[in-house]
């Protein structure tokens, strides 16, 4: 078989899920795959009775998955919300492979999302020549999810427009799709349910209506916590990145992907680690997902044009790229922090000099 480029989580973990099943003797909701319990493990890791090792799939507070989880236990949609790169999208993925075995049925949210991906649309030509028909209609991943009972993810809620927003306001509260041509609705069967996600820059682009919004149960997903945390989820996330893309480079050391972190932390916050020098923050959100593309270009820089070890070299231009978005006023921020905070520590005196080539 070809080998595709990013297999869904039901696909890549298909061995983890069907050995929870295998395992899970409590009590599942209607049309779930796994029951509550089970599907936090998969999401945070463990160990199964028969020696299988579960992989965390999100590194986080215990509570928020849970609550997450929970919400989907009841009738309630389920809005995860957070800044960039926070694992929204990953987290809703891989609850809805976990709950319903099916992370594609997916609504992706832009300013050009339609009514249409929301409700249903047609095949216009059996609608000319038969009419309105069930044959004729083509069901959105909505509609599909109600009728099977499965959960539904909608990624970026609010960069849809408003009038679009509210087209979930009928399924989420009366759990039915009128569809008015044909005279009749489509029911939810048991088991559906709604993950958005959101992003907290976005707020005002469309916001949400308190109608639309009290059909969710908001949870907000942090930043990690600590630098440690985020290194655990950078390696982690470039070394399956790597074994995926077959990259010939050993897996990133830990000394290079810490400085990748701090880098990007220190910029965020606008200090140094110490406190003691005062940063300008550039305008992109040098996010946890940013960092792991900065390490798997860099992986793939020294796999293919070096000795295959990650070093110097091959993250400075991976920084440049991900750090100025603006070439105005994010170079002047990271000329800066080159020359105020890269140079000044002698043991990174390597990443200077690579960041200095690059815009000599």
């Amino acid at each position: 078989m070809t080998a595709v480029l990013r297999p869904t989580a039901e696909q890549e973990y298909a061995a983890e899920l069907t050995a929870l099943a295998a395992a899970d003797d409590r009590q599942r909701p209607s049309n779930w795959r796994l029951s509550p319990q089970a599907v936090v493990t998969y999401v945070l890791g463990g160990t199964l009775p028969d020696g299988t090792v579960i992989t965390p799939k999100y590194v986080g507070e215990r509570r928020l998955v849970e609550i997450a989880v929970g919400t989907l236990v009841t009738d309630r949609a389920l809005l995860l919300v957070g800044v960039p790169g926070t694992a929204k999208s990953w987290l809703s993925e891989h609850l809805a492979a976990a709950i319903s075995g099916d992370s594609t049925l997916v609504v992706q949210g832009t300013a050009g999302t339609s009514e249409d991906q929301v409700r249903y649309g047609w095949n216009y030509a059996r609608l000319i020549a038969e009419g309105p028909s069930e044959n004729a209609l083509v069901p959105s991943p909505v509609l599909r999810g109600m009728r099977t009972g499965a959960v539904v993810r909608v990624e970026e809620l609010t960069r849809m427009p408003s009038e679009v927003q509210d087209s979930f306001i009928t399924v989420l509260s009366e759990k039915s799709l009128p569809v008015p041509e044909l005279n009749t609705q489509v029911q939810a069967v048991a088991g559906f349910t709604v993950i958005a996600t959101a992003n907290d820059r976005d707020r005002g682009v469309n916001q949400m209506s308190s109608a639309l919004a009290r059909r969710f149960n908001t949870v907000v997903l942090p930043p990690p916590a600590t630098e440690d945390a985020e290194v655990d989820i950078v390696v982690a996330r470039a070394t399956q990145l790597g074994k995926a893309l077959e990259l010939p480079a050993e897996p990133p050391a830990l000394d290079e992907v810490r400085r990748v972190v701090r880098i990007f932390r220190e910029l965020r916050n606008g200090s140094t680690v110490d406190g003691r020098t005062q940063l300008k923050s550039p305008s992109g959100s040098l996010s946890t997902a940013e960092a792991i593309s900065v390490i798997a270009s860099g992986m793939a820089m020294a796999g293919h044009f070096g000795d295959g070890r990650l070093g110097a070299d091959e993250l400075a231009s991976g920084l440049l790229g991900a750090v100025v978005k603006d070439r105005v006023s994010d170079a002047a921020v990271w000329h800066e922090y080159v020359e105020t905070v890269l140079k000044e520590r002698a043991e990174w005196r390597d990443l200077y000099r690579a960041c200095q080539d690059l815009v000599s």
